[in-house]
């Protein structure tokens, strides 16, 4: 019987070994941590978002780097595929906004233990507290793992699903770019990808925890070229800016510290300039008599308030029907484009995901087999493609881990 290593027990870890076992296949699934998914536990804030109900083109869109490479996996093992198979473990889903699919529970717990009650129905040999220290190939070929403890497992095909080098703590230390290298394989540059960023305007960290919604963004770089625009959902940080939209904006940005970044936000979106000039006027009437600093409250958080004031220019002790045409058009200008100076991205091990990986073209698409080292297999993260939120990164983990079960 063919023996397989499958290590790394994470979202991409469990399913390829249970593609894997369902074949007949002798399976075992190694695990540094003392328990299965602990990356899956904190993924959308807890709830866990496992795919993206969207047309496979969709998906291949999304995906930030080499999407192309992923044709066979997404069209093998679809979206859909992911939402039956949940439905039959007895997890019930729901689609929400952005056609993102999420546990009907809102609890990641309930994928975890569904995933690992799946591996252990077929018989996989689940190995926990063990860590692989090397892989083992002779003439090209797959002979074995070494463990911690200096054991040996003996094996005809082994799957690299450890992850990047994101969220350290829950067991992505960046293990598979070392298997990888030892094996002849190129690892592109690692990066943070989805990830907050630090700003160098100070009066950020007044904003901290305030989040807002239906705001639009845009990214330009030091030529002021836009390089991404997005809508939705964004939040302070004691140091600068993170939430949906800013994670995204990662994805299309390359290096900070060769490029001056600026992410110009629209407070009001809907709003063209000539239109949230009236909206201006219409409140400025409503409380011609208060001071400008009691006039911004149907316009913004209070949180934000002192901070517009500071940014206006417009002392906050004028009477609104005292300030003029010139200073309310600025005010409309500040409003249309709030602006944050890119100082650095957060550090890699608070990233959700990591950019960079095992070169795609050293990997067979169909298979997700090493073109170098025969029994060789790499499923998710560790492989050089990324994805926008949504549940786009999940979708690759499963697709990429399901061709790796099926052909090793």
């Amino acid at each position: 019987m063919r023996k397989v290593v499958v290590i790394g027990a994470g979202a991409a870890g469990m399913i390829a070994a249970s593609v894997a076992a369902d074949r007949g296949l002798d399976v075992t699934l190694i695990e540094k941590n003392q328990r299965v998914g602990r990356k899956l536990l904190i993924t959308g804030k807890g709830r866990c978002n496992i795919t993206n109900n969207c047309e496979i083109e969709e998906l291949i869109e999304n995906v930030n780097k080499n999407g192309k490479f992923l044709y066979s996996a997404f069209y093998t093992f679809t979206n859909t595929d992911v939402i039956d198979m949940f439905e039959t473990l007895g997890v019930k889903t729901k689609t929400e906004r952005g056609k993102r699919v999420f546990p009907d529970s809102d609890k990641a717990i309930d994928v975890v233990k569904a995933l690992e009650k799946q591996v252990k129905s077929k018989k996989v040999k689940i190995v926990l507290n063990s860590k692989v220290i090397d892989i083992v190939s002779k003439n090209n070929k797959i002979e074995k793992v070494i463990l911690n403890d200096k054991s040996e497992i003996k094996c005809d095909s082994v799957i690299v699903a450890t992850g990047g080098v994101s969220y350290p703590l829950t067991g992505s230390t960046g293990d598979g770019y070392k298997f990888a290298k030892s094996q002849g394989h190129t690892v592109t540059d690692i990066k943070p990808s989805l990830i907050g960023m630090e700003v160098q305007e100070k009066f950020v960290c007044e904003l901290e925890k305030l989040s807002l919604r239906n705001v639009s963004i845009s990214v330009l770089n030091s030529k002021n070229k836009k390089v991404y625009d997005d809508f939705g959902e964004m939040e302070f940080t004691k140091v600068g800016i993170d939430g949906p939209i800013i994670k995204s904006a990662s994805c299309r940005m390359k290096d900070t510290t060769k490029d001056n970044y600026k992410v110009i936000v629209d407070l009001k979106p809907a709003l063209d300039e000539e239109k949230l000039d009236k909206r201006i006027q219409k409140d400025f009437k409503k409380y011609t008599n208060k001071k400008f600093e009691n006039a911004l409250d149907d316009l913004f958080p209070k949180k934000l308030i002192p901070i517009i004031i500071r940014l206006s220019e417009i002392d906050p002790d004028t009477v609104v029907h005292q300030i003029s045409r010139e200073e309310r058009k600025n005010l409309v200008h500040l409003i249309k484009n709030f602006t944050f100076n890119i100082k650095r991205y957060r550090p890699i091990d608070e990233a959700i995901i990591t950019s960079g990986g095992v070169k795609v073209n050293e990997i067979n698409s169909s298979t997700m087999e090493s073109k170098l080292v025969q029994g060789l297999f790499f499923a998710g993260e560790v492989i050089d493609v990324d994805a926008y939120t949504g549940g786009f990164n999940l979708q690759i983990a499963f697709s990429t881990a399901y061709l790796a079960g099926l052909n090793c």
